[in-house]
């Protein structure tokens, strides 16, 4: 890894150095994960996991709180009848 890359790591590098991933998870912020050249995982710590999978209010907050709330669609029902399918 070079100084520019600190945060990217072969998944080689990351199983021989796991302990040293975790930490810098924890302290530097979210670390990929490379497979092949290509982005595969990120570590993140159990901070910024819960932050980012909390939940933020209720289904009926978010849609009182819509931007599309009173904005007075114009929705048309598609009138045809479904397909049969053969099972």
């Amino acid at each position: 890894m070079s100084v520019a890359d600190t945060r990217v790591w072969t998944l080689a590098n990351a199983k021989a150095r796991l302990s040293e991933l975790v930490e810098r998870a924890s302290r530097e912020g979210p670390q990929t994960i490379t497979r092949n050249g290509k982005a595969t995982a990120v570590v993140v710590s159990i901070e910024e996991w819960a932050r980012k999978t909390s939940r933020k209010g209720t289904l009926a907050d978010f849609l009182l709180t819509s931007p599309l709330r009173g904005a007075d669609l114009d929705l048309d029902r598609v009138a045809s009848k479904p397909r049969q399918l053969d099972l």
